[in-house]
């Protein structure tokens, strides 16, 4: 009894360890290689000659076409490291610049020249669902809207909010739940459903974390506004 209670404690010790890798991993920004969920990219044009190793900044797995602008985005890991956004090549959100927080982060990028607009992140465990309605009441015609969740992101939503965000381009809002993780990019005057969202459930079968499920990654290219 003394030996197998000896090895359950090497065996929570060597979990704590590498969970505790993970989270500095992402801390740092680093692009390790764990599962990852699907990766939505448009595919660019593709070059004649050899094939060369190019590096594209924020970790993107490839250039984008003319006429489009590069983003990588991550949730937030559990309730220790926040999510990261990094639209043409330049991290505008993360724990490292010190701009995210609990709840539903929010960065607005120009829909024609990709530039930052704005960032903000909303409470939605504590905090109070009338502020985030009123900032996605006054996002302009045009604008590109990323969205990462961290830690909790729906406990006071309310039915105002979800059709706000629903109208951005999300497919999952109404269904966003205690705990789940949650990467979205829509735009103000979209007429269809983005296809750049993902969305995983808190469950306690299928949770990476203790209490929390596996962050989700994503990368695509948005096509610039021309009107």
């Amino acid at each position: 009894m003394v030996r197998a209670g000896g090895i359950l404690k090497l065996a929570a010790l060597v979990s704590a360890f590498f969970l505790a890798v993970f989270l500095a991993f992402q801390l740092l920004e680093i692009n390790v290689d764990f599962k990852l969920a699907s990766v939505i990219v448009k595919p660019a044009p593709e070059n004649e000659g050899p094939t060369k190793l190019v590096r594209h900044k924020c970790g993107l797995s490839k250039a984008c076409p003319i006429g489009h602008f590069a983003f990588k985005m991550a949730s937030g890991a559990a309730s220790v490291v926040g999510p990261r956004m990094c639209p043409r090549g330049q991290t505008i959100m993360s724990s490292v610049k010190n701009n995210v927080g609990r709840g539903i982060n929010i960065a607005l990028v120009n829909g024609r020249t990709g530039v930052l607009n704005k960032t903000a992140f909303f409470d939605m465990w504590a905090g109070d669902v009338a502020p985030l309605v009123k900032f996605l009441k006054e996002i302009e015609d045009g604008t590109v809207v990323m969205m990462a969740s961290f830690d909790d992101p729906s406990t006071k939503l309310n039915d105002e909010a979800r059709k706000l965000i629903a109208d951005l381009g999300s497919s999952s809002i109404t269904n966003l739940g205690f705990r789940d993780n949650w990467i979205f990019v829509g735009g103000k005057g979209i007429k269809t459903k983005s296809p750049f969202e993902q969305h995983i459930k808190n469950s306690a079968d299928t949770n990476k974390f203790e209490g929390w499920p596996e962050v989700l990654e994503m990368e695509g290219c948005v096509p610039q506004r021309l009107d």
